[in-house]
């Protein structure tokens, strides 16, 4: 598995709910159209702690979204499709800024059996 991992900035005017009413209400339900992705998963952002330890990027996000895929070639595919031009087109709307990553994880501590 390989996934795509997006660090979300609300548009400037929107507040942090609307964002992620508009998110979680309008915008992901669309990502069920689109081929080839496995999984979407919205983390919505509740609060941002930081360390006394160690220094705190400057950057507000909103929410983090994950996209996983079977592979490199099935993003590729699902990145072309109409329905990912219509998630991106919706996401356009709302977003004001992004960071996009792709990943691979190592887990290091495995879920409890049967857990999600």
């Amino acid at each position: 598995m390989i996934k795509t991992v997006s660090l979300l900035t609300r548009k400037a005017g929107m507040s942090h709910d609307e964002f992620v009413d508009r998110w979680v209400n309008e915008h992901a339900p669309l990502a069920h159209a689109v081929p080839g992705l496995r999984r979407y998963v919205l983390t919505l952002i509740e609060s941002q702690p930081e360390r006394a330890d160690i220094p705190s990027h400057d950057i507000e996000v909103d929410g983090i979204a994950e996209l996983w895929y079977d592979d490199l070639e099935a993003m590729r595919v699902a990145a072309a499709t109409l329905e990912m031009r219509a998630l991106r087109a919706h996401g356009a709307e709302i977003i004001g800024r992004i960071k996009n990553y792709v990943t691979t994880e190592k887990q290091v501590i495995p879920a409890p059996h049967g857990a999600n």
